[in-house]
């Protein structure tokens, strides 16, 4: 659906007039929207969402299931089985000196919000900060990336389907749309993409002092040392990494190895990608493609400077214009300024890095951007310790990675230039939401004892005051 730049104020308008009706809806009125949208997902829109995202980059349809679907309707599962709960006021004590007053915190929706969403995971990335902001009573525009058009369109249809466009609207189009909406003044902006795309989703934001969400990601290391179990690890990373074919914002980026264990992974990682996608990755069913030959030109350029530089492809380095096909790869002795090293690399090669001791990793991590996850393989309690404790991220998964973003008891979300905010679940719903403070007074109190004229008795209550209570 396209508009004109006076039909954005037009809807908005509408949906700044419409945002008390949705906010004062009760929480069961939210519910019956969010089942109306579990719906379309589970029934009505569910194949028409998979074939759309298989045309736009070959994504099998369990993978779909499994990492856009599912994830989403676990998240309006969360919010149903709790929005009576994370609707009530929150009482909090009332101190002493505030006798005769009663204290609570109300979750008031923030009112008119727009979600950016990005290319690599359109429905998820899509619909779980969308059931997010209307458990919290908001009306929002969605603005979907113009990388994925075919599912782009389909989420359109579902959503003018079952929403009235004062409640809730997606706008499809590309940069000059997104420009366009960033202009109005919502009072919450969700964007999920790339650090750089962030700063100017702020520095828009900061002009009508919007709110923002910011979604993001970085070079998320995974750290693997002598104890971890090999077999374990790899069926574990070689999934996460290569899951939609590595464009993921929480793929382990590259993964700092113990050096006596490099030659094992090297042959065990070789072997578990043959055994999840065949030993000709191009016809494997369960392989999708880089989203667009932009995409697939940056990471081949990643390849051929790793090469130029000196580095050493240990497996894979094929690829394929045609279909925008890049084989896993997993490269080493890379120096520190190629680009693998350099830039996020959201695509199907691996960066792998030796070791002997764990500050050398430490401090390599630590002097780079906070990244949006950090991995660690050990069977050693104290080692998993001190890197938590000697490092920052996001997030953080032991022995397994990716999996964080599936549990929405968790919160998600980045650091400084990997994010700001969290979502899913409840802090999905309270990033939406204002946490309005009411205090309400039921009798006089001691505080009434200090009112003006002040006096030397007045003081020295004053003095007790501040020594006691």
């Amino acid at each position: 659906m396209e508009f004109s730049d006076n039909r954005f104020s037009e809807l908005f308008n509408k949906q700044k007039v419409n945002q008390f009706h949705v906010g004062n809806s009760t929480y069961k009125e939210r519910i019956k929207k969010l089942k109306r949208l579990k719906f379309a997902l589970e029934h009505t829109y569910r194949q028409s969402l998979k074939e759309a995202l298989y045309k736009d980059f070959k994504k099998p349809f369990v993978e779909t299931d499994l990492t856009e679907l599912y994830l989403v309707i676990k998240e309006i599962k969360v919010a149903i089985s709790n929005l009576k709960s994370w609707t009530s006021k929150v009482k909090v004590e009332t101190p002493l000196t505030l006798f005769g007053t009663t204290s609570w915190i109300h979750y008031e929706p923030k009112g008119v919000c727009l979600i950016l969403s990005p290319w690599n995971y359109p429905m998820n990335l899509t619909f779980s900060p969308l059931v997010s902001a209307i458990a919290a009573g908001n009306t929002v525009f969605i603005k979907p990336s113009e990388l994925t058009p075919n599912s782009s369109k389909v989420m359109a249809d579902l959503i003018k389907d079952i929403f009235n466009e004062d409640e809730v609207v997606l706008i499809e189009g590309a940069v000059d749309e997104a420009q366009e909406l960033l202009k109005l003044p919502f009072n919450h902006i969700f964007f999920t993409g790339s650090p750089a795309v962030g700063k100017i989703v702020m520095e828009a934001a900061s002009k009508h002092l919007t709110s923002v969400t910011l979604e993001l990601g970085g070079k998320s290391p995974t750290i693997i040392d002598e104890t971890a179990n090999i077999d374990s690890t790899i069926q574990n990373l070689v999934w996460g990494k290569h899951i939609n074919n590595g464009q993921t914002c929480i793929a382990p980026d590259y993964v700092w190895i113990h050096e006596s264990i490099k030659d094992s992974f090297i042959e065990a990682y070789k072997n578990k990608l043959e055994v999840y996608y065949s030993s000709e990755v191009s016809s494997s069913d369960s392989y999708c493609r880089v989203v667009n030959n932009k995409h697939f030109n940056r990471l081949v350029s990643y390849i051929e400077n790793a090469k130029e530089t000196g580095a050493t492809i240990e497996f894979g380095g094929h690829y394929n214009s045609e279909d925008n096909f890049i084989e896993p790869t997993v490269i080493s002795n890379l120096k520190e300024d190629t680009l693998l090293m350099q830039e996020e690399i959201f695509g199907p090669i691996l960066p792998i890095k030796t070791y002997k001791n764990i500050d050398e990793v430490i401090n390599y991590i630590n002097t780079k951007e906070k990244p949006l996850a950090l991995y660690i393989y050990s069977k050693n309690k104290r080692t998993i310790n001190y890197i938590l404790n000697n490092t920052r991220a996001g997030g953080t998964c032991i022995n397994t990675n990716a999996l964080q973003v599936s549990n929405h008891y968790l919160p998600f979300g980045g650091s400084n230039n990997s994010g700001i905010g969290k979502t899913h679940g409840f802090f999905g719903f309270q990033d939406f939401s204002n946490q309005r403070a009411v205090l309400k007074r039921h009798s006089v109190g001691p505080l009434n004892l200090l009112f003006p004229p002040y006096n030397n008795f007045k003081q020295k209550l004053i003095d007790l005051t501040i020594k006691w209570f």
